[in-house]
């Protein structure tokens, strides 16, 4: 099923590109959620008229493109986001995000493609590479800011990541003694089931002798 993103989709795609997906994915999720719409053949014609007009504002030439390195070379881009007390960001900030602050700041365009990093998931100061033209590529200052707030220095945001770090790396561990715990139960009640024995299975019960005197008695009557 082919559809239109609104927002990023990490492993999928980036706004506006048109995707093909499994149906039930987009039904289920993408739909609901506002991340992305039907592909009707207008909406797939309005985007690639929008695609069309951006690509008029891209570097056309390496001349072109260096003198737009050195203004990405002193822009510093700042998002403000709201995060948890680890520095983790409640969301993330993508590559789209950052080719529209760009074209905020500076009016400039770049391809979103073209922003050779992954989605930001956390507060710090970044060094996101964009690739301008061909063999011309500059590392655009980013500051991922928590809400209301500012950056800490870097040993802080060290610190930060480290605990998160440890916090999930306690969890994974924690999660995997409860399944272990759980496998042993399992092993245990599958362990008792095949020791215990079938009725079936029980041997049969073998008739009592008859007393000696009950046996002569017997045997007087017959001759």
């Amino acid at each position: 099923m082919d559809v239109i993103l609104l927002k990023d989709v990490e492993k999928v795609g980036l706004r506006g590109e048109v995707v093909s997906v499994a149906r039930g994915y987009a039904r289920n999720y993408l739909l609901p959620r506002k991340l992305a719409e039907t592909a009707t053949p207008g909406r797939v014609a309005e985007v690639r008229r929008i695609e069309t007009e951006r690509a008029r504002h891209e570097a056309r030439s390496a001349e072109q493109a260096r003198e737009i390195a050195d203004v990405l070379g002193k822009t510093v881009l700042r998002f403000d986001v709201k995060a948890g007390p680890t520095g983790a960001l409640f969301g993330s900030v993508t590559p789209t995000d950052i080719a529209d602050e760009i074209w905020r700041a500076r009016k400039i365009r770049v391809d979103r493609r073209k922003i050779e990093v992954d989605s930001l998931k956390r507060i710090g100061r970044f060094a996101v590479p964009v690739h301008v033209f061909e063999d011309v590529t500059v590392e655009v200052k980013t500051l991922v800011v928590p809400e209301g707030g500012e950056l800490p220095p870097e040993e802080e945001l060290a610190a930060l990541e480290a605990a998160e770090a440890a916090e999930l790396e306690a969890a994974e561990e924690a999660a995997a003694a409860e399944a272990a715990l759980a496998e042993a139960a399992v092993n245990e009640v599958i362990a008792e089931e095949v020791d215990e024995p079938e009725a079936d299975d029980a041997p049969a019960a073998v008739p009592a002798a008859a007393p000696a005197d009950e046996a002569s008695a017997e045997s007087g009557t017959e001759s």
